[in-house]
């Protein structure tokens, strides 16, 4: 299989075509062509950090083998509009030193084959590639704005044999079941109503509520609580759930919306998978490529990414069969039958239970 090399490009112009696509996405460059060639050294960055994110994805599931409870994997490349939008956030970064441009991801069981499977990266000194110190570590240090909870790690790609792609950051999430429905519920509603809620941008009750859910789930993995919430006992964090819950109408928004998901394929046998969302008409289109047309699949996205536009997100992923890809991400599907089961037992019963077959359904 043919990947994309790196660019011969400086850093320096591939830092300048991320300031070029900013200055665009706010309005400040009016040059069509001085665009163009910076989506291009853009993509051709993104593209070129597909071979150690296969490397990677390869491992972790080695790694996960022994683990209980049919752990998923999956694997991404940001979306163009989600690293400009991030590079608009945040001016002093730069493009060429993003660490999450590629990214794994585990969902495991429970909070401690969570640490089992840090433990298997950072304490292996016999793991070629190099750690970016520190662990993001969001379970024992859960985000106070917006509830997030995970642990983050972050590797600079490193082959003796293929030297070609050293040095790209490859970033590694590992989080529980539980901490996976919040966070693409998280995403989806934050698609269906219009607010960047996973860049912890949107109305206050909105982050506040999902905040409180976060702190609720912490509660039931016997973790630390958010910051904000600590004081609430589990009784009133329930409470306040509830309260907020009638106050946004949150279960009213979820039951109202359904999505139609059409795919080109029925067969099994593909690793990738592109993801064209038309969340105005809440149509999901779902295009299959196998292990071989991954280049190709590369071209598509970056295509479509050009045609995509406030109501139109596309993402290029891979988490093997179609069944594990939706579980893996139920917010590109806009799918929150999970998430809603448990809202509403935390509602009516006072309480969630662990047994995840609502994950698994």
């Amino acid at each position: 299989m043919a990947y994309t090399p790196i660019p011969t490009e400086s850093k320096t112009k591939i830092d300048k075509s991320g300031r070029v696509l900013t200055d665009f996405h706010n309005d400040k460059l009016a040059d069509m062509k001085t665009f163009l060639e910076a989506i291009d050294l853009a993509n051709r960055w993104r593209a070129c950090h597909a071979y150690p994110l296969n490397t990677f994805q390869a491992t972790l599931r080695t790694k996960l083998k022994s683990f209980k409870g049919s752990p998923l994997v999956a694997q991404r490349l940001k979306r163009m509009p989600t690293i400009i939008d991030k590079l608009s956030r945040y001016p002093k970064m730069r493009l060429s030193q993003l660490q999450d441009i590629a990214g794994v991801r585990a969902i495991l069981n429970d909070v401690d084959d969570v640490y089992l499977l840090v433990d298997k990266y950072v304490k292996n000194n016999n793991f070629p590639h190099t750690h970016v110190e520190p662990i993001f570590d969001y379970i024992q240090h859960p985000r106070n704005e917006d509830g997030y909870r995970s642990v983050h790690l972050i590797y600079k790609y490193s082959n003796k044999k293929v030297k070609d792609f050293d040095g790209l950051k490859i970033e590694i999430q590992i989080r529980t079941k539980l901490q996976h429905i919040w966070a693409t519920a998280v995403e989806t509603v934050g698609s269906i109503i219009g607010q960047q809620l996973k860049s912890r941008q949107g109305e206050e009750n909105w982050l506040d509520f999902f905040a409180l859910v976060s702190s609720a789930f912490a509660i039931e993995e016997n973790a630390p609580k958010v910051p904000r919430f600590a004081e609430l006992s589990r009784n009133e964090t329930y409470q306040e759930i509830a309260r907020l819950e009638r106050e946004v109408g949150v279960l009213d928004k979820i039951r109202g919306f359904n999505s139609v998901v059409s795919f080109d394929h029925s067969s099994k046998g593909y690793s990738y998978h592109l993801i064209i969302i038309d969340k105005s008409e809440s149509k999901i289109e779902v295009i299959a490529y196998d292990r071989d047309s991954y280049q190709k699949a590369l071209t598509d996205y970056a295509e479509y990414e050009s045609k995509a536009s406030s109501i139109y997100d596309v993402v290029l992923v891979s988490a093997g069969p179609i069944e594990a890809l939706k579980k893996a991400y139920p917010n590109l599907f806009l799918d929150l039958s999970v998430f809603e089961r448990l809202l509403t037992k935390m509602i009516d019963e006072g309480g969630i239970y662990l047994d995840f077959a609502e994950f698994s359904s």
